[in-house]
């Protein structure tokens, strides 16, 4: 649960590779994030490329985050799943898992925001060669911080409602 009060969005990286088993583990939490009817819409594109990271980074109006990552997941879903409606909610909380596990290993990610909207979408798809039947969802950026920034406290009882 530390995580969840440590947790930040890195957008500064450490030009240093990230261990494949760290990968590895990132992507096993997010695929163990629940989903609607357990339908589990998601697939993970890892990219290492520099040039294509480059390019992703700029993809973009708020994509420029990218561009100096080691690596950046890019989370798709299969638009034929069994509750299509439910699929981006999915694939938040798989993002979610995927950032915690990220804090919890001593790296830094930023959640960039794809879906809904459809050029955006649109052009990762293309750029990536993701095929027909895949809409991109998220960047997710991810490697060594090179920068510290403090978790706020979000809390704000005002925003509480007991229904008694």
């Amino acid at each position: 649960m530390n995580s969840i009060y440590h947790r930040v969005s890195i957008r500064k990286f450490q030009d240093r590779p990230v261990e494949g088993e760290k990968i590895r583990k990132v992507l096993r939490a997010a695929m163990q994030a629940p989903s609607a009817a357990n339908q589990q819409p998601w697939e993970f594109y890892v990219v290492t490329d520099r040039e294509k990271i480059r390019e992703l980074g700029a993809s973009t109006p708020y994509a420029s985050p990218a561009v100096n990552a080691p690596v950046v997941i890019v989370p798709v879903y299969r638009k034929d799943c069994r509750i299509p409606a439910y699929a981006e909610i999915d694939l938040s909380i798989a993002v979610e898992n995927m950032w915690l596990e990220t804090d919890a290993l001593g790296l830094g990610g930023v959640w960039l925001g794809i879906a809904p909207i459809e050029d955006r979408m649109t052009a990762i798809e293309q750029l990536l060669g993701i095929p027909d039947g895949l809409r991109a969802f998220a960047l997710f950026p991810l490697g060594y911080p090179a920068e510290e920034r403090p978790q706020q406290d979000r809390f704000d009882e005002s925003r509480i409602h007991y229904i008694r």
